[in-house]
């Protein structure tokens, strides 16, 4: 039998739980997995023990459906669904055994989202049906967003809680995946946001030079700035919108992508002009000499957080290769052993949601 069930009964409101954190991010990279322990300190704060991370990279059979399934219809996205939970539940159980991991307390998976409309109450994630705790033998938590859209939030960023509770001793955590979002806190509350696209553009000019994604900014950085694109992509709309506020696949392929193409700009005109209006947008987010925590992949990108620094005064940190790459799969671990805590897990402050409160599907 599947279903949520309340874990005081059983037994795991504990002070050290063993857990697999999993995400898979809009820009494609792959299937992150890490091994992770979370430590309830007896003042109430966490810390983490991080062991194996991993990043499974998707095969082309996979990268093409996932880009295309907004366009799905229903009855093609629920056959997905099953396709990608099959698919998802095999490479994590080969990361379970490849390792020979014991004793864990929960699978924790974001799955992958296809759909994130929050002003329709829309959001899906694929990869997060029942059948996977079956195919796992294992307690699987999932599904964090679909609640949060339920109440009134945006069903995202999630990740702000574990900032607050992992890494509160920098002044802005700052991710860089396929979208940037931000989080800090302001007046005793946690708030967050998504900024602007970042790979979800980038990674898509730099296949037309031939290469998976921009390394280091270096084909950025040999093309031309193209002034009137970078007023027109400053100029939209949702840059004036104020927090909480998200972005998603949908939102790039009507604002972004016919903007970039219209230019008739060459695909390092686009990399170098788009990275200027990245390194712009978040600059904008910054007070001077504050202290950055910068993680995702973008963080590797040498020439936009040259960029950055160009239009504001910080002081970036940017950490160990494993933190870069897999913070977002640290924290949706810790998502998940605060759900089975019946612990809040999303914030009110940083989704717009009617309430803090505790999401997440649990399947036994």
């Amino acid at each position: 039998m599947y279903g949520t069930f309340d874990y005081k009964i059983s037994g795991l409101i504990k002070e050290q739980y063993h857990v697999v954190g999993v995400m898979s991010g809009t820009s494609l990279d792959g299937i992150d997995l890490v091994d992770v322990s979370f430590i309830l300190n007896k003042g109430g704060s966490w810390q983490y023990a991080l062991g194996l991370a991993e990043t499974i990279p998707y095969p082309e059979i996979w990268k093409q459906p996932l880009q295309e399934a907004v366009g799905y219809t229903e009855a093609q996205l629920l056959q997905l669904n099953e396709d990608y939970t099959r698919h998802l539940s095999e490479v994590i159980n080969h990361f379970i055994k490849k390792h020979d991991l014991t004793g864990l307390d929960a699978v924790c998976s974001h799955g992958h989202t296809v759909l994130h409309q929050p002003e329709q109450g829309l959001t899906l994630q694929i990869g997060n049906l029942p059948v996977l705790a079956r195919n796992l033998q294992q307690t699987v938590v999932c599904d964090f967003r679909v609640q949060d859209v339920a109440l009134g939030g945006q069903g995202a960023p999630l990740v702000p809680v574990g900032d607050r509770l992992l890494f509160s001793h920098y002044d802005y955590c700052l991710n860089l995946g396929g979208f940037a979002n931000v989080s800090c806190e302001r007046e005793a509350e946690r708030t967050a946001y998504d900024i602007c696209p970042v790979n979800i553009v980038l990674n898509r000019y730099a296949e037309r030079e031939g290469q998976a994604y921009d390394a280091g900014g270096q084909l950025a950085a040999s093309g031309t700035l193209d002034l009137e694109l970078l007023k027109k992509l400053n100029a939209l709309e949702f840059y004036k919108r104020s927090a909480p506020k998200s972005l998603g696949l949908e939102w790039v392929k009507q604002h972004i992508f016919p903007v970039l193409e219209a230019s008739g700009a060459t695909s390092r005109t686009i990399l170098r002009t788009m990275t200027e209006h990245i390194a712009m947008q978040l600059a904008a987010q910054f007070s001077e000499k504050s202290t950055v925590l910068v993680t995702g992949g973008g963080a590797y990108n040498q020439f936009l957080i040259e960029r950055l620094m160009a239009h504001v005064t910080l002081n970036v940190k940017i950490p160990e290769n494993t933190l870069v790459e897999f913070k977002e799969a640290i924290i949706f671990g810790l998502l998940g052993v605060l759900r089975l805590r019946n612990e809040a897990n999303c914030l009110a402050s940083v989704t717009g949601a009617a309430k803090d409160h505790s999401s997440g599907s649990i399947f036994k």
